[in-house]
């Protein structure tokens, strides 16, 4: 199991790059980046088992099915997850399954969404704690969360793939006691050239995640390291330097 990921291929891990290069075989997720898939061989067989809300190209059982065949019949297989394996990626499911796997690591997007803000996740005396949650749910439930343990001044909430779930989670946090204005950041396509950043509170992340966002994959982080001062500057300089001139840097 590889992580590629938030998307960027030079945020891959060296191990990561190797392991796909010598591959036999690599089964992909929807949201593995087509830089990520470009680095695959044109000798490894590619396949792609994408899932994404609503458009599920096969289920999980199945791709199961096809990893165990093809390791049995002697092939290198590479799994290759968009961000971490093991944050909420399903990893559970593939390594029981395959009852021996090495687990490569991967970036996940909060990283990426906070090196995109230009802050820190966390933040001496403002963030003590770093939670990660999963918004997601079938036909678009409310999330079974804990609001009340969740609803903590003093912490960072990332959230992933909470579009649909926006007015749930602001509800729930609002109701369990964070204040109406707790500092919001809305991260799509976190690390890629495409990607866009949003700025709101909580009381406003409904209608900021239904009128900012596109339909690429993205990330809520919530809390008061998001107000950081200095992460305002950091993403306006961000903003006037274009990924060429930040290559440019990096190169020499």
């Amino acid at each position: 199991l590889v992580g590629a990921g938030p998307g960027d291929p030079d945020l891959l891990t060296r191990k990561a790059e190797r392991l796909i290069a010598t591959a036999d075989i690599v089964f992909h997720d929807a949201l593995v980046g087509p830089g990520v898939l470009a680095l695959v061989p044109p000798s490894v067989e590619l396949v792609s088992v994408g899932k994404r809300s609503g458009r599920h190209s096969k289920d999980q059982r199945t791709i199961d099915a096809l990893i165990v065949e093809a390791a049995l019949v002697g092939r290198r297989v590479v799994r290759l997850k968009g961000g971490d394996p093991s944050i909420f990626g399903r990893s559970s499911e593939e390594l029981e399954a395959c009852h021996a796997v090495h687990i490569c690591p991967g970036i996940t997007a909060a990283s990426a969404a906070a090196a995109d803000l230009g802050l820190s996740l966390t933040l001496r005396g403002t963030a003590r704690r770093l939670t990660f949650v999963t918004a997601h749910t079938k036909r678009g439930g409310v999330p079974p969360l804990d609001w009340a343990a969740l609803a903590d001044p003093q912490a960072t909430l990332a959230v992933y793939m909470g579009k649909a779930a926006a007015p749930h989670v602001s509800a729930g946090l609002i109701a369990a006691g964070l204040a109406p204005d707790t500092p919001v950041a809305l991260v799509e396509n976190a690390s890629l050239p495409k990607g866009s950043q949003f700025r709101t509170r909580l009381d406003l992340l409904p209608i900021a995640a239904k009128t900012a966002l596109g339909d690429g994959p993205a990330l809520f982080l919530i809390g008061a390291a998001v107000a950081e001062p200095n992460a305002s500057s950091s993403l306006e300089t961000r903003e006037r330097l274009s990924r060429e001139d930040i290559s440019s840097f990096a190169a020499h």
